[in-house]
């Protein structure tokens, strides 16, 4: 089942959302901004991401073999 992303008109999302649009669970994306492997949000009580962030990201995430992502060291 597809889940809706809601993304606000400045391209703000909630974690909900954000982690649905990259493919991860809530509590993943939670343990990446502790340990700072994953992208950029902003805290104003809650938590939010842009979506320009989320692709940069996702971009920066791009290899063309997992050989690749070994040497890099990126999971």
């Amino acid at each position: 089942m597809l889940e809706t992303v809601d993304i606000l008109p400045d391209g703000r999302m909630n974690a909900k959302a954000a982690a649905a649009y990259v493919g991860l669970s809530v509590q993943t994306m939670a343990i990446k901004r502790c340990d700072g492997t994953g992208p950029k949000f902003v805290k104003r009580g809650r938590i939010f991401y842009y979506r320009a962030d989320l692709d940069m990201w996702l971009r920066a995430g791009r290899a063309s073999s997992t050989a690749e992502l070994a040497k890099r060291k990126i999971a």
